[in-house]
């Protein structure tokens, strides 16, 4: 085949995937925006909310715009889903309330693995494109607000819903009922995922343009104070209880590591209650000389 020396291949493909396509298959035009799909999804107003081509500052500005309208899309999800918690929550009805944070935990989890495509931006692409973005900052996020709202709401329910089974978190997890302890277990992975976002925006804007005190956001604020906000929880009394645990465990009542098991009930011992009484099992008595060190 026989081109100009000015012929562009991409240049061609390119204006074709910006006019309407046949579907064979359907014997149909797709993108004049007249098919049911296309009318329930929006998709002519969806796909023209980002820049135009002449417009991009840079190539991967189409990415970028991409990847934070499509965030905002997620947390407006896991926003309206969390205040589904909440009235679930309220009228305890548990098994739906598990059903909805699995659906929760896996939308936040889906929020890291989107920023990912950041990743492969370099740093000098987006300092053209920092330009073109005012003092804008994920402070100023619709959806990172939204759903951090919705989560403090969550939280007053978790409360208001132990407050009618008599329980604490410590308490649910020192033998109370199993279902609460399922629901904490669960509020956690929303925690940790959210924490996990948070984590995951901190290393983006760590390798595209650094975090050091003499950095600043667009915000004006220095990229180091990124640090602090990514271990502020959800649902602190989790958190807590992991802590007050920890400072109210025995040592005693455990087995020397190697040592033979024969005769002793596992898991008769509480790791908060009170030592057996000796003699109990026969290997109590040798723990005091036991390595005292985690792995």
């Amino acid at each position: 085949m026989h081109t100009s020396p000015g012929y562009s291949f991409a240049e061609k493909l390119r204006q074709e995937l910006d006019t309407p396509l046949f579907n064979p298959l359907l014997k149909k035009w797709v993108g004049r925006g007249e098919l049911d799909y296309e009318v329930y999804l929006k998709t002519p107003q969806l796909l023209s909310l980002q820049s135009g081509e002449t417009e991009r500052v840079a190539h991967d500005e189409l990415m970028f715009q991409v990847v934070h309208q499509a965030q905002e899309l997620w947390l407006k999800l896991a926003s309206r889903e969390t205040v589904e918690l909440v009235a679930e929550l309220d009228r305890d009805a548990l098994w739906a309330a598990s059903a909805r944070l699995e659906r929760v935990v896996r939308i936040v989890r889906g929020l890291s693995s989107e920023l990912g495509v950041l990743e492969t931006m370099t740093p000098d692409t987006y300092q053209v494109i920092r330009r073109s973005l005012g003092n804008g900052s994920g402070q100023e996020s619709p959806g990172y607000n939204m759903f951090r709202k919705a989560a403090e709401g969550l939280a007053l329910a978790f409360e208001r819903l132990l407050a009618r089974r008599g329980q604490t978190v410590l308490g649910i997890y020192r033998g109370g009922p199993d279902d609460l302890k399922r629901l904490c277990e669960q509020l956690l992975d929303v925690d940790e995922a959210f924490q996990g976002w948070l984590h995951a925006h901190f290393q983006l804007v760590r390798r595209t343009i650094g975090v050091d005190r003499s950095v600043k956001a667009l915000d004006g604020l220095p990229t180091q104070v990124l640090a602090g906000r990514m271990t502020l929880p959800l649902f602190r009394s989790l958190w807590d209880a992991r802590v007050e645990l920890t400072a109210s465990w025995r040592r005693e009542g455990g087995h020397a590591p190697g040592a033979s098991r024969e005769g002793c009930m596992e898991g008769a011992m509480s790791a908060y209650a009170p030592p057996m009484v000796s003699g109990a099992c026969p290997m109590h008595a040798g723990l005091s000389s036991a390595p005292r060190g985690d792995s």
